[in-house]
């Protein structure tokens, strides 16, 4: 019961002058002034993201060679495919190389920097960069992991990542490598397709004890040989080794290395064959297929 004073009730304020807190149906002030808040920080954050991702990118194309491109040798093409992971925050350093040697070999190179965005990127330009000019030495692929696998080791703190590397050479068709705790190579021959039994090798950054071994398979004329990162074959529903079989399996299918056929649009099928790009990692696929001979020398 309301308490009279002066025998007068108290007027009631017009509705108009109510508390807007207090209108039945309307959100309170403070809400709608967290809210308000919240959202422009919300878009602020994506417009971060979305110019984190332009920088990335805009990196990514100045440290590799251009991810379409392809190479016309004597003895063989080259055709890479580099698709960017679909989400912003998971870019990656995933790298490739293809580079003749002063002695006529190609090096051929794949290699993945574990984490992602800048971070990632900066230190993928430090580890092709140095391995790279190492191979100018002409040493074996094994070698070559080993001086990498003491950079990441002295110089990039808590930093691991997955490499491999050889040497193509036309006068013998002998490709000669070696992983560092990465997929090992696809090989498609006559309508069939295999992945090459890998030699020992721990992941950069891991140890120095471990010495990494090398294997060698003489290529065919008409053989083709794929390079490539987990980003190809892995995916949150299922593993690499499955992803392998798939890679297989879609080289078959799509009739990848038939004579005669489009490398370039090859790749493309087979890449929208395992499902197109991956959404939580980058995708890199080195192709190279042997045209003819190659060669001799002297």
């Amino acid at each position: 019961m309301v308490g009279v004073v002066g025998g007068t009730k108290p007027a009631l304020p017009p509705a108009d002058d109510r508390d807007p807190d207090t209108t039945p149906g309307a959100a309170p002030v403070g809400t709608l002034m967290v809210q308000d808040i919240g959202g422009r920080r919300w878009a602020e954050r994506r417009e971060r993201a979305a110019e984190e991702r332009r920088v990335t990118l805009a990196l990514r194309e100045a440290i590799l060679p251009e991810p379409g491109a392809s190479i016309d040798l004597p003895y063989a093409r080259i055709a890479v495919r580099y698709v960017p992971a679909g989400r912003a925050s998971s870019l990656g350093g995933d790298w490739y190389d293809a580079a003749p040697l002063p002695d006529g070999r190609m090096f051929l190179a794949v290699g993945d920097v574990s984490g992602h965005g800048l971070p990632a990127i900066a230190e993928m330009a430090q580890l092709r960069h140095a391995l790279l000019g190492l191979s100018m030495t002409g040493a074996c692929p094994g070698r070559l992991l080993t001086w990498l696998n003491t950079l990441v080791l002295t110089r990039l703190d808590d930093t691991t990542a997955t490499a491999v590397c050889g040497h193509f050479d036309p006068a013998t068709r002998l490709f000669t490598w070696a992983q560092a705790g990465h997929p090992a190579p696809i090989l498609v021959r006559r309508g069939g397709a295999r992945q090459l039994g890998a030699p020992r090798g721990v992941v950069l950054g891991a140890t120095s004890s471990l010495p990494y071994g090398v294997a060698d398979v003489r290529l065919e004329p008409g053989d083709l040989l794929l390079m490539f990162t987990d980003g190809l074959v892995e995916r949150r529903s299922r593993d690499i080794g499955a992803g392998v079989s798939l890679i297989v399996e879609a080289a078959v299918a799509t009739g990848l290395g038939t004579a005669g056929a489009d490398l370039d649009a090859g790749l493309d099928r087979l890449l929208e064959a395992i499902g197109g790009p991956n959404p939580e990692d980058d995708t890199c696929l080195l192709a190279v297929a042997v045209t003819g001979e190659g060669p001799r020398h002297p």
